[in-house]
């Protein structure tokens, strides 16, 4: 117990603390609150029970680096823990004889915890001192080419380096206060690791002395780092579990929030300041740990573009520690987004494959700022890679960035007993044949083998025909919001009055669009991927394979549309199953896949400068795999990657799963 001196001290720091860390919080509050929309509370009451197990698991972190995520987890139970460690230790030194949770069961197993943890952080922090310090991986940092705050670069280290300080010193004080305490006492069954090391301290004088410096230099530091705390990347601890609560639902990480043209109030479309962002898009740059994770797996960054979704956030973040309060305040002239957290060509270099929202382990949705960039930059500024004139003026004018003449949709169907919505009202199955199937010579050939299939089945469907538009998805993703819009509303109304009971697409960006992005306005369909029906035509013994050999080594490639946003991943699987011999798993597959290349409508424009295309990138992965066939459940990454394997002077075959399909029938 401390003197009453030390105990008016400790109440004035305990103050002071409290004081700083409330005005930090406010701080941070009136941050956020700048950013537009409204927090829905109740969304935190039904992801309680969830995100808590995510938390205490840390799930989310496990998706990559799993060795230092391990660590990582120790440190976080440790400083958990350390919560209930403090608040123990400071009553101490108030009260005489006090023992936290007592001398009972609960008592010995806290310091048991105590003990263990002290040192699993003690560890944990020299790990990764070295980590960042002596090996210094790549993956830690941005390349200098990419766009970082001008203080950020050292900022990052700085911090990290302070808190990996104040760790040592305080959690170290602490354990040798307590290894100090057991050499005047007597060892501690319960304290394993503290009572060894008090072995060291047998005989020496002061004993008593250097247990209260211990005691004052663990609780001083933690009260030191409070108020920093939240100026820190680690204030994350505070806002990933906000974030996970409070993100707004989304039917998939690449549904973009609806733009109401015909709301002839508003005067701003996308985000070209700060302040256009949504409170939560405010809230990622806190929530943001800085682990780079999201440029590890972005495909531009791997490419060697200057894309980096963690720079886009750490700038966000950098920005709002320096002018935080004359943002808040709104006394500072609104910055430009493009001027402080992403160039126009980092911005026009994202394929919007989801590849850093599904690896986030906080939760930030980096994909979802550069989409809201794009919509500001063609919307309100008319600013947009010239090569997408081509295919925004072919949706304007034929409904199809390809600019095919409507009459001229069903073209491809020539020859073959495809039945169109006038020649069969009442369908089964409605088949959204989208526009590549329809009007690219390539994407044709998978449309033929599917209505093959159907054919084959006795399937009773329809297509929509020359009354099919494109579903915008390009034209979102490029920022066309207006154009989505207008593609959007007119296939609603037709899908509507159709009323298809089900809906099976080729195309998983038309899928994902007419699934994830329609129901926003008025349309709320059930999806079917072909592979998914494929397979259901199997398991119901409606189509006969023939006794051909089967294919030894198939490739199979997730498309990120199908995989990723929508979760389709083993269906495609288990037709392959019935056709070949084995499939042959790329490093990055399911889930995890890697783009072809084609997503956030980079099909119809020129890559922005790197070291090599996104396309040429995933078919050295294919080409290394050894298979004798790859295959395919997208027509855009059909173009890709059919073009990569040109590029490559590669014989392998390129075959969509319903091309193979049909072969066998």
């Amino acid at each position: 117990m401390l003197t009453l001196p030390g105990k008016i001290i400790l109440s004035i720091l305990i103050i002071i603390t409290l004081y700083a860390a409330w005005r930090a919080a406010l701080h941070l509050v009136r941050i956020i609150n700048r950013g537009h929309g409204k927090v829905d509370w109740s969304l935190a009451w039904k992801r309680l029970v969830s995100v808590f197990a995510d938390l205490v698991l840390m799930r989310p972190t496990f998706k990559l680096r799993k060795g230092v995520s391990l660590v990582h987890l120790v440190v976080v139970w440790g400083f958990a823990l350390y919560i209930l460690v403090n608040l123990g230790d400071v009553l101490q030194g108030y009260l005489a004889g006090f023992h936290f949770l007592g001398t009972g069961l609960i008592g010995n197993l806290f310091r048991l915890g105590a003990d263990l943890f002290s040192v699993g952080v003690i560890v944990g922090m020299l790990v990764f001192l070295v980590r960042r310090f002596v090996f210094k991986p790549a993956n830690l940092t941005a390349r200098s080419s990419t766009m970082l705050h001008p203080k950020a670069r050292a900022g990052i280290l700085r911090d990290s380096a302070i808190i990996v300080v104040f760790a040592l010193t305080h959690v170290g004080s602490r354990f040798l206060g307590e290894s100090f305490m057991l050499a005047l006492e007597g060892p501690d069954a319960w304290q394993p690791f503290a009572s060894a090391v008090s072995m060291l301290w047998l005989g020496w004088g002061s004993l008593e002395i250097a247990r209260h410096v211990t005691y004052w230099i663990a609780i001083t530091t933690v009260m030191a780092i409070i108020p920093y705390f939240p100026y820190t990347k680690h204030v994350h601890l505070l806002f990933a579990p906000l974030n996970f609560l409070l993100k707004p639902e989304r039917r998939s990480i690449g549904e973009l929030n609806a733009i109401d043209f015909e709301n002839e109030t508003l005067e701003q479309f996308g985000a070209t300041n700060l302040s256009d962002l949504s409170w939560t898009q405010l809230m990622d740059a806190y929530a943001c740990i800085m682990c780079n994770r999201c440029q590890e797996v972005c495909p531009a960054y791997a490419t060697g573009k200057i894309l980096s979704p963690a720079a886009l956030e750490i700038n966000k973040r950098y920005f709002l520690n320096y002018e935080g309060n004359s943002f808040s305040a709104d006394t500072v002239e609104d910055q430009v987004l493009i001027d402080i957290a992403m160039p126009t060509e980092a911005l026009w270099a994202c394929t919007a494959c989801g590849a850093c929202i599904d690896i986030c382990p906080v939760n930030n949705e980096p994909m979802q700022d550069i989409m809201d960039m794009r919509r500001a930059q063609v919307l309100m500024e008319n600013k947009f890679p010239s090569q997408l004139q081509t295919a925004f003026r072919g949706m304007e004018r034929s409904t199809n960035p390809w600019g095919v003449p409507q009459n001229e949709r069903m073209k491809w169907a020539k020859g073959l007993d495809v039945p169109t919505i006038e020649d069969n009202p009442e369908p089964d199955i409605l088949w959204w044949v989208g526009c590549a199937p329809a009007t690219d010579a390539r994407a044709q050939k998978s449309a033929v083998a599917f209505a093959k299939i159907l054919n084959a089945a006795g399937v009773n469907y329809a297509v929509l025909g020359e009354a099919e538009m494109c579903t915008g998805d390009s034209a979102r993703r490029a920022g066309r919001e207006d154009l989505f819009f207008q593609l959007a509303v007119g296939n609603v109304e037709i899908l509507n009055e159709v009323a298809p009971a089900r809906i099976v697409t080729t195309c998983p960006h038309c899928y994902h669009t007419l699934k994830n992005e329609y129901p926003a306005f008025g349309g709320n369909y059930h999806l079917v991927h072909h592979t998914q029906f494929i397979q259901e035509l199997l398991d119901e013994g409606k189509l006969l394979l023939n006794g051909a050999t089967k294919v030894e080594r198939v490739v199979y490639h997730d498309p990120c549309y199908l995989s990723r946003h929508n979760g389709i991943i083993n269906e495609p699987r288990h037709v392959l199953d019935q056709v070949v011999e084995g499939i042959v798993e790329l490093p990055q597959h399911k889930d995890k896949t890697f783009c072809c290349g084609a997503g956030g409508a980079q099909v119809w424009k020129e890559e922005e400068q790197g070291d090599e295309r996104v396309s040429d990138h995933r078919f050295k992965q294919i080409e290394e795999a050894g298979a004798d066939v790859l295959c395919l459940a997208c027509p855009f990454c059909m173009t890709m990657l059919n073009d990569a394997a040109k590029d490559a002077g590669s014989d392998m075959q390129v075959l969509d799963i319903a091309e193979m399909v049909a072969e066998r029938l």
